[in-house]
Parts: structure tokens; sequence; C-alpha cells
């Protein structure tokens, strides 16, 4: 099965967008974990809103684009990892693992359907 993890982090704290050097060591060490066990198929981390974000919302088949920064967003997509695990509470312990890394994190576990 495959899972989406999510971390979400708040738009409007640029701390929580600075990594420490030891943040990064530690990033590092899980990354290499969760590809060592086999599970990890993709991981990217993503810049804050205020960075080139934009997005597009149809209504009534009219689009409207809105360029970041996000004001009205107090927490946004900060990064996403996809696993590839035996089920759910796999899946959870990954995202478990991960969120200890931060102070203030938020982590979001999705379902990702198979494609046949």
């Amino acid at each position: 099965m495959r899972y989406m993890l999510m971390h979400k982090l708040n738009d409007a704290d640029p701390a929580q967008w600075a990594p420490t050097p030891e943040f990064l060591g530690r990033m590092g060490e899980f990354m290499t974990e969760v590809s060592r066990a086999g599970v990890l198929l993709a991981a990217e981390g993503l810049l804050p809103s205020s960075a080139g974000a934009a997005t597009i919302s149809v209504k009534n088949g009219q689009q409207t684009v809105v360029d970041g920064p996000f004001a009205e967003a107090k927490e946004v997509i900060a990064g996403f990892a996809i696993v590839q695990v035996r089920d759910h509470a796999e899946a959870l312990e990954w995202a478990q693992r991960f969120a200890a890394l931060f102070d203030d994190v938020e982590i979001e576990v999705r379902k990702v359907p198979d494609a046949g």
C-alpha cells in the first residue's frame, strides 16, 4: 500500500522555514533510515508560499489565479513523502517518527489508490 505523508508548517512563521544544521542532520538520518528500510518511494520539501506559489480555482467554469504569499492560509504543505508499506498502521508509525523531528508540525497521512 502506498501512502502520502504531508507535513504542514505555519506559512507566516519564517523560523519554521529556516531549518537549523542540527535539524537537517536529524532529517538526513531519518531519510537514510526510511530509504534503507525500502519503503521510501519519493520525498521533497517545498518552499513557503512567498517563494513563487499560486492557487488556481475554478467556479462555474471561471478560473481564478492567486499568487502567493497566501495571507489567509496559516498552515501550508511544506513537504511530502510517498511510502510503500504493509498497512495503515505502518504508515502511521513512519509518520509519527517523522513528526518527532519537529517542535511544531502537523502531518497528514493519506492512502494513495492502487492503479489497477
